[in-house]
């Protein structure tokens, strides 16, 4: 939750205006007491931590709750039901284990009745832009694209354009899409 991807990100998000909490997987809260690596906890625990977490968020205020979660995290968050959160938005969207584009994680995508935004890399290797063009996703699934941007939206530099570049349009991104919500729900 404190690397500095997610840094930068809450610090941008902060700037448009949002409030961020940042929270972390008991897998790696575990991994910074011990030091040592550890895989992540089963996704039904996963999913049972972050709503966990959700009902906390909710209980304080009834102000629209976004979730988002950047790779693995966006697609925990993309399983929680709409009921306890407003929409959800994904970060790196990993769409397929590494090198096993046979294995579609479509589930969370296809059964969203709340709006899940993802912005994506163009050349994600869990999940690139050709693989996504190929899906057909419902309504509620907005897709954004960075260019040339790999599954932590950093983009080589001969595109032009820099990691800050990507994460700054992230955040602007983000802030258009929960004020696009509310916009909606009035």
């Amino acid at each position: 939750m404190d690397s500095q991807f997610m840094d930068t990100m809450a610090a941008l998000l902060s700037g448009q205006g949002l409030d961020v909490v940042r929270v972390e997987f008991p897998y790696m809260a575990e991994r910074r007491l011990t030091g040592k690596r550890r895989p992540p906890n089963p996704m039904p625990q996963l999913l049972e931590f972050l709503e966990q977490q959700v009902s906390v968020w909710s209980a304080f205020d009834q102000l629209p709750l976004f979730v988002a979660g950047k790779s693995m995290g966006g697609r925990v968050a993309a399983m929680l039901a709409c009921q306890e959160v407003s929409a959800v938005i994904a970060l790196g969207y990993p769409l397929h284990p590494v090198g096993k584009p046979e294995k579609l994680r479509l589930e969370p995508l296809l059964a969203r009745q709340c709006p899940l935004l993802i912005v994506q890399g163009e050349r994600d290797l869990l999940g690139n832009r050709a693989e996504f063009d190929a899906l057909v996703l419902p309504e509620r699934v907005l897709l954004h694209w960075l260019p040339d941007g790999d599954h932590d939206l950093k983009p080589r530099v001969k595109s032009g354009f820099t990691h800050l570049d990507h994460l700054q349009r992230t955040a602007q991104l983000i802030a258009a899409f929960t004020t696009d919500y509310v916009a909606h729900q009035n």
